[in-house]
């Protein structure tokens, strides 16, 4: 069985998407292209910009985010406005005449490619997407296994606790999203491990789902901050030894992969380690507009990966439909079912489904 470990459904955009306003949903979206690796560039001629023209240099919060009429277009772009110049972010592919993906949408590409089940993740950008994610599994129970999504910088407040029982015991979510990125909202005012935070963590543990942890590199999208976030993770999955964990998106490949190998730090190196945690392969997403299909230097980083870690600890996933910016759903697969060829059928089929199926019990 193939099964696709990072996905997503989600509705229209230009809507709230659960968030309580539109234009909180457009602060989490905003704040997403201010380091993407989609394409950004002026409507008048094309010309490349940076996705860094949303903010002011130096302050990596929501405060410091531009006043540039960010807004939902068409054909999967993102615009905004600055001095009278409208700009794209073009997020998702080109041929998503609007920005929605339903959940048919999924299983159409899902039969195209070979994938027989996909973990569909979430993220503030997409939406506040527990009802939405638990709609998804509940029509199609056999091809989706669906995640929640708490607040993460406020997991620990009563109101969100109760969310997240809702999330877990009624809507039958099976596993837990956290990305760090979202504490920009609140200035980064706080750190995942702070004491504050146990009542969260301890709820995760009794529950016994798995947590997909999206390790950005906040404050300062540095070095030193993703080594510090690692010593925090180091820590937090010492004191819960109960928690399992995903990393989502693997190691950053700009901070540790771009000679071709990978050159961890210690602290990177006893996360990535640490038998509770999973690896997701997943390069195109970030690199397919970069580097040509079928991707050598992901191949090359994979084998490293593999020969580092070993078949048991990586995750295929695509990050679909966000990929098709880059490449089809097919070929964010087939970099690795058909071209790496140093591993055999058995682990292909640990990394391709094998892994994943066995953390969230998916048969």
């Amino acid at each position: 069985m193939i099964i696709d470990c990072h996905a997503h459904v989600f509705q229209h955009w230009a809507d709230p998407c659960g968030h309580p306003s539109r234009e909180i949903h457009r602060k989490y979206m905003q704040k997403v292209q201010t380091r993407t690796s989609a394409k950004v560039f002026r409507a008048r001629d094309g010309k490349d910009v940076s996705g860094a023209a949303l903010f002011r240099e130096g302050d990596n919060s929501w405060a410091g985010l531009k006043d540039v009429d960010f807004r939902v277009g068409n054909y999967g772009r993102l615009d905004f406005t600055i001095d009278g110049e409208d700009y794209h972010s073009q997020y998702m592919p080109v041929a998503m005449q609007q920005i929605v993906a339903p959940p048919e949408l999924m299983l159409a590409q899902m039969q195209y490619a070979g994938v027989d089940h996909t973990v569909l993740q979430t993220g503030w950008g997409y939406g506040a997407m527990n009802d939405y994610n638990a709609f998804a599994q509940n029509q199609y129970p056999d091809k989706f296994t669906a995640m929640l999504n708490v607040d993460e910088p406020r997991a620990y407040t009563a109101e969100n606790l109760r969310e997240f029982d809702r999330a877990h015991r009624e809507l039958g979510l099976k596993a837990v999203y956290f990305a760090l990125d979202a504490y920009a909202r609140y200035g980064f005012d706080g750190n995942f491990d702070d004491a504050n935070m146990e009542p969260f963590w301890a709820r995760v543990e009794a529950a016994k789902l798995p947590v997909f942890f999206e390790a950005t590199a906040i404050p300062d999208y540095t070095v030193a901050s993703y080594i510090r976030s690692m010593v925090r993770l180091s820590g937090l999955m010492k004191r819960h030894p109960g928690i399992r964990f995903v990393l989502v998106m693997g190691p950053p490949v700009g901070f540790f992969g771009t000679s071709g190998i990978w050159r961890f730090p210690d602290e990177g190196m006893e996360v990535y380690r640490h038998p509770n945690m999973l690896i997701e392969i997943m390069f195109p997403i970030t690199w397919g507009g970069k580097w040509d299909y079928p991707y050598p230097e992901a191949q090359a980083l994979v084998k490293d990966m593999h020969d580092k870690f070993g078949t048991e600890k990586l995750v295929w996933g695509s990050d679909m439909p966000n990929v098709e910016r880059f490449c089809t759903y097919r070929q964010s697969l087939d970099y690795v079912r058909r071209h790496c060829t140093f591993l055999n059928a058995t682990q292909k089929a640990a990394i391709l489904g094998g892994n994943i199926g066995r953390l969230l019990n998916i048969r």
